[in-house]
């Protein structure tokens, strides 16, 4: 029988290995807490079986865990709707911004555009990315 102390190591390991494989980030997401309690809960010995105080933290933190994530999510849409917003502003407006090759442009605003989450302005049949402007006249 494993004990919990062996089922954590053995989802670090797995899950370190994974995460470097994948590039992705270095924490465990929520499937994985999900995955990790379940497997614990399938796993105790059933003559010691685990403390409620220890079960309702671990409920508790899966919870935080969830509500963090929608949070993190909602800022992200927030943050798009805000920059599409400001960029609607610039509307009928010259601005002046700096392309990939690294010259110095400048025309007036003829169209506001999202491109995921991103919000894009059109100048002069031109695609220019809103955080590429360097000033607005």
């Amino acid at each position: 029988m494993a004990s919990v102390q062996d089922l954590k190591s053995m989802t670090s390991t797995a899950s370190a290995a994974q995460t470097s494989a994948s590039g992705a980030n270095s924490s465990l997401g929520k499937d994985d807490f999900l995955k990790l309690f379940v497997t614990q809960l399938q796993h105790q010995d059933p003559l010691s079986p685990m403390e409620n105080s220890e079960f309702m933290g671990q409920m508790a933190s899966f919870s935080t865990l969830e509500q963090v994530s929608k949070l993190a999510a909602a800022n992200e849409q927030l943050a798009a709707q805000m920059s599409l917003t400001a960029s609607v502003g610039l509307l009928g407006r010259e601005v002046t911004w700096t392309d990939t090759a690294g010259a110095v442009q400048s025309g007036t605003v003829d169209r506001v555009s999202s491109e995921a989450g991103r919000s894009q302005l059109t100048v002069g049949g031109v695609s220019v990315d809103l955080t590429s402007v360097t000033q607005v006249a």
